[in-house]
């Protein structure tokens, strides 16, 4: 596996959930990764409850942006190396093909957006969103990517997408 790679994190709307991935692997993965998110169906603006949490948390905001999958399926693309859908949705949906073989799993997180409530229940569900796709990248910046090979990362990324 090479020293340096790219994730690219996929949600339906690209507006909440993947955009906070996005970010966690930006700043935690930053010497060894680079993250993007997209969606099948982009929204075309982030949710404010994701870029709540995000400041929060105080991560950088700059260059969060909601656009389509196809960006990563074109010519000149970055070359992927892990694919993660974080909603039901996204899983279910035909992706493009990524080239490369990017190694690809499932890490599902209930849509904060879709919660319809008071306040504080929504900024609840988006913080729980936020801390459980969090501690998954931490997990998964945690493997010894140097002495696995792909088939046990695949078996560790599906891993931490169950916990």
């Amino acid at each position: 596996m090479p020293s340096h790679y790219n994730v690219l994190f996929l949600c339906t709307g690209n507006s909440a959930r993947s955009i906070m991935a996005e970010a966690s692997m930006n700043r935690k993965g930053v010497r060894n990764f680079t993250a993007f998110s997209a969606g099948s169906q982009p929204k075309g603006t982030v949710h404010p409850g994701a870029l709540h949490e995000l400041e929060t948390a105080n991560f950088p905001l700059t260059g969060l942006r909601s656009k389509s999958w196809e960006e990563f399926a074109q010519p000149g693309a970055p070359q992927l190396d892990f694919v993660f859908t974080v909603c039901d949705n996204a899983a279910k949906e035909s992706c493009p093909i990524w080239p490369g073989q990017p190694v690809t799993a499932h890490w599902g997180i209930p849509d904060p957006a879709a919660v319809d409530g008071p306040p504080q229940q929504i900024e609840q569900a988006f913080r729980e969103a936020f801390l459980t796709l969090d501690r998954r990248i931490s997990l998964f910046l945690g493997l010894p990517f140097s002495s696995l090979h792909d088939l046990a990362i695949k078996k560790e990324v599906d891993r931490i997408g169950r916990e």
